[in-house]
């Protein structure tokens, strides 16, 4: 990880002072860099020995980081990490373009590994990410969306890129159409757990551990997991306080918090990402017992064990 830092760092110097002021900005907030560690992990795990495994880690971090830039000038975020977006220091036109600015750059690094099939698994990645951008923004501020419609969407626009990370280890380890296939279903449920567990702490957690303004989605409109739970299975009264909350993005946090808790909404969610967090398990039963497979494993417990 070290050593992809260093490729991170190296790759983002450009003339544009202020692109290297935005870029490192957030880079050097940290996050826990789990999509590019699942490049290394999965590519020695299958037995890589080459040095294109530190690159591509850095092309997918350089790809998440892009859709956080855009994400929180989409969402009018404020706060990311336990410090101030770019968009909220730097303001939103230059995070967008330094965002678009990472994409190309991420493109033009990805081409060095030469493989066209890494190169179709991450423009795919890019065009699907893209995808659940749209789709989320058509779901906010929408009480009726269902489960399946939301699971679409964390797909999408969270585990997709998860899948891709595991997927090019794989690929470029060598590994057969079946070992591919299992990288990425192994990414794809991590990235699904991940994404749920986010929901469960938006409502159990505290803004200083989380790094994030508790609540931020639903100010935001967006109907999450436990919200929709509480739609499905809550008396008339917390299905009509969530409907308005979800509606207006204006309601007493305290109160929706109290009507999550008073049903199975948070426990609900738990189990679902507790169950894609042992089917990425599963999915890793072909890979032979390395440091590199049961770091993959420990992910899976990580993914659904944190607090932030």
């Amino acid at each position: 990880m070290k050593a992809v830092d260093a490729v991170i760092r190296g790759r983002l110097d450009s003339e544009v002072v202020l692109i290297r002021t935005i870029a490192d900005y957030i880079i050097g907030a940290g996050g826990k860099r789990m999509r590019p560690a699942m490049v290394l992990m999965m590519a020695r795990a299958l037995g890589y020995q080459g040095e294109h495994h530190r690159l591509l880690a850095a092309v997918v971090e350089f790809i998440h980081t892009a859709t956080l830039l855009h994400d929180d000038v989409v969402d009018e975020s404020d706060l990311r990490r336990g410090r101030e977006t770019a968009n909220a220091m730097f303001g939103n036109a230059a995070s967008v373009l330094v965002g678009d600015y990472l994409y190309s750059r991420s493109f033009e690094m990805m081409v060095e590994a030469g493989s066209m099939r890494i190169m179709q698994i991450l423009s795919e990645a890019t065009t699907i990410i893209a995808e659940g951008e749209v789709l989320q923004l058509l779901n906010v501020h929408d009480p009726d969306v269902s489960q399946a419609r939301y699971l679409q969407v964390v797909r999408y626009k969270t585990a997709k890129l998860f899948e891709a990370a595991a997927q090019v280890g794989a690929v470029l380890a060598g590994a057969s159409p079946e070992q591919e296939e299992a990288a990425a279903a192994y990414g794809r449920h991590i990235g699904t757990a991940f994404q749920l567990v986010d929901d469960v702490l938006d409502y159990s957690g505290d803004a200083q551990a989380l790094g994030k303004n508790v609540g931020d989605d639903l100010r935001e409109g967006k109907p999450t997991l436990p919200l929709i739970r509480v739609m499905e299975t809550g008396a008339p009264q917390q299905r009509e306080l969530i409907r308005n909350a979800i509606k207006t993005g204006d309601a007493d946090f305290a109160a929706v918090a109290q009507a999550i808790q008073a049903t199975d909404a948070l426990e609900h969610a738990r189990q679902a990402a507790l169950a894609e967090a042992d089917a990425a398990r599963q999915a890793l039963a072909g890979l032979p017992i390395s440091v590199y497979q049961k770091s993959l494993l420990e992910f899976c417990a990580f993914a659904v064990n944190r607090d932030r």
